[in-house]
């Protein structure tokens, strides 16, 4: 598939990106509790399931050769391998279900927020930062599930993912969980009061008003 989707549609898409222990989970999972209007997109991935997760809940839990078939068949709107394993987004869920004017929100690391915002230039990029390097190994290290050779490969790639965040629209600094999760609301509803979508949420008033 892999075309361009419209400028403008219906509904949102929220690309929310973070180096791992920033919070990025946590937040977008209390945005969803928040708002019945969002919906989240899940991914297709090849790493095995962890504690409780459900396929079709958390990812689609797919082997290598599914996943690589699915890259052959340009399926995923992005894809990428992050910490050994592969993610990748389908295309054609989301682009059904912005068209039907659903707000979406995509948890993807920076490489795949780039793609998609070559391929679907309206989506609104966010990037979750940790107050400081310190703290975000510290709550890695809290995890107490992760070997501390994986923590400092972790970091390290934090230290490039970071590095990314100049390429999104918006950037939340967790550092208090519900300061940043205000901001995170703050955003979706700047978005959903923008002209175009004001103009097609509450047309009455704008035919009103002689707008429309």
């Amino acid at each position: 598939m892999n075309t361009t989707l419209p400028q403008e549609t219906p509904g949102n898409l929220f690309v929310v990106a973070a180096p791992s222990g920033a919070g990025k989970s946590s937040l977008v999972k209390a945005l969803l509790e928040l708002d019945a209007k969002l919906a989240v997109s899940v991914s297709h991935t090849t790493r095995a399931p962890r504690g409780q997760e459900q396929n079709g809940r958390e990812y689609w839990f797919v082997g290598e050769a599914e996943f690589r078939a699915k890259i052959d068949h340009n399926d995923f709107l992005e894809w990428a391998e992050v910490h050994g394993n592969l993610y990748g987004t389908s295309q054609a869920a989301i682009q059904t279900r912005v068209e039907a004017g659903e707000d979406v929100v995509l948890e993807i690391d920076y490489q795949g927020a780039m793609q998609v915002k070559r391929l679907f230039p309206s989506a609104v990029l966010i990037f979750i930062l940790p107050p400081s390097w310190e703290e975000l190994r510290q709550r890695l290290l809290r995890r107490g599930d992760t070997e501390p050779a994986v923590i400092e490969e972790r970091m390290a790639n934090a230290r490039v993912e970071v590095a990314q965040a100049k390429h999104f629209d918006f950037v939340v600094v967790n550092a208090l969980f519900e300061t940043a999760l205000f901001d995170l609301k703050a955003i979706v509803h700047a978005q959903r009061l923008k002209y175009a979508a004001q103009l097609r949420h509450r047309s009455a008033v704008f035919q009103a008003l002689d707008l429309c």
